[in-house]
Parts: structure tokens; C-alpha cells; sequence
């Protein structure tokens, strides 16, 4: 029998979703919105995807997620994009949080390319 999964609300999220959201809120991250991948991929459960309005703050919103992660005791598993901070990417394992620039975000268009996602705005 299939396990079921938890219902996806902004409430049943995990703590360190919903602390990566409020720091990217207070850092003034844009159009966050998180997708819910556990019934479609098995290399993460969650993308957390927002852009900023310049390289600077991208590497700000960084930098206040990491320091607040580790805060609880977290590390990500990989960083990758902090040269240019037109698309930066932490890896903690069960959620990437994706820092976009306006155009990369336009570009890439992560909705869209997981667009059966369950998804919840901020």
C-alpha cells in the first residue's frame, strides 16, 4: 500500500522551509513560492524559488538563509552560482532554495518546467 503523503500547506511545511521563507522575506526576496516534488522526483522534496533585484541582493538573501540554517544546526550540501548571482543554488538535501535574477528566472522558468507541482505562494 502507498504511503500517504502529507497534506502541503504553508503550516505543514518543514521548520527549515518555512525559516528559509522568512528570512528570504525579510531579505525582500520577490515571488517566492515553493513547489512540492515528493511525488515527482526522488533527489529532493521541495524547491523554494524566488529572485531578487540585483546580484547584491541575491548573495545577501544567500548568505541570511546559510547564516540562519546554520543556526539550527544545518549546512548545505552544495552551493553552487555566488561568481555572477544570476542564479544561485543551496542544496540542503530535502529542499533547494533557488535565487534567481529577474531575467534568469524568466529564462529558466522553474514553474513552468515543474508545473505539475503542487504550489504555494508567498
Amino acid at each position: 500500500m502507498k504511503e500517504k503523503v502529507k497534506k502541503f500547506t504553508k503550516r505543514s511545511l518543514p521548520e527549515e522551509v518555512r525559516l528559509s521563507i522568512k528570512i528570504s522575506q525579510a531579505k525582500k526576496g520577490e515571488g517566492i513560492c515553493v513547489l512540492d516534488l515528493r511525488e515527482l522526483t526522488t533527489f529532493t522534496d521541495y524547491f523554494i524559488i524566488m529572485n531578487g533585484n540585483s546580484s547584491r541582493q541575491n548573495v545577501a538573501i544567500y548568505q541570511a538563509i546559510e547564516e540562519g540554517l546554520r543556526g539550527k544546526s544545518l549546512k548545505p550540501f552544495g552551493v553552487e552560482g555566488l561568481e555572477k548571482a544570476e542564479w544561485i543554488l543551496i542544496d540542503y538535501g530535502s529542499f533547494i532554495v533557488h535565487i534567481f535574477s529577474r531575467q534568469a528566472r524568466d529564462y529558466y522558468s522553474l514553474e513552468k518546467l515543474w508545473g505539475d507541482a503542487p504550489r504555494l505562494d508567498y
